[in-house]
């Protein structure tokens, strides 16, 4: 046998400890993710409401308590659907979404709807906290589940809905 006939060697077996200490490296690495203020420089010009550092924190929870519990609609098509169905809630949407043309038609759609939205800064962390493995432009979190009964977390809901009210698209600076 020549050097380039040499038997392809086995991948190794990984024990579940070892991959948990390879996640906690990785996890180790999302501390170094770019700071609140630093995503806030990369947002597009629509996106106004952009929600606080607290409350894009406070949505972010909304969402995964949303995502757990089923009530949440993921993406520009699912989140339009899902409009023309009837559903109400709070939208969420991503402010570095690129080219705006994917979704500069949502504000105006959510406001005949009589749907409060938010902007927050990141397509990837609105992602994460989707439980998805990809970055989401939007999702529409349904104030009742589909069974009818309340979502987990309503303090939090009521709190941003209440913020993202206070928003009036006509008072917009120029």
């Amino acid at each position: 046998m020549s050097d380039a006939e040499e038997p392809k060697k086995k991948k190794q077996k990984t024990s579940k400890k070892d991959r948990k200490s390879t996640d906690k490296e990785t996890s180790s690495e999302a501390a170094d993710a770019p700071t609140y203020e630093e995503r806030c420089l990369a947002i597009n010009i629509l996106a106004s409401p952009l929600a606080s550092k607290k409350s894009t924190k406070k949505a972010h929870k909304l969402v995964r308590k949303a995502s757990q519990s089923k009530s949440l609609r993921r993406g520009v098509k699912e989140l339009v659907k899902g409009l023309r169905k009837g559903d109400k809630g709070l939208a969420i949407l991503a402010g570095d979404v690129f080219p705006i043309d994917v979704m500069s038609h949502l504000p105006v759609l959510l406001e005949e709807h009589n749907v409060p939205y938010l902007f927050v800064p990141s397509k990837r962390d609105l992602g994460a906290a989707a439980c998805m493995k990809r970055p989401t432009s939007c999702v529409l979190v349904k104030e009742k589940k589909s069974d009818g009964k309340e979502i987990e977390g309503k303090d939090i809901f009521d709190a941003l809905v209440g913020e993202a009210k206070e928003y009036d698209p006509n008072s917009r600076k120029n």
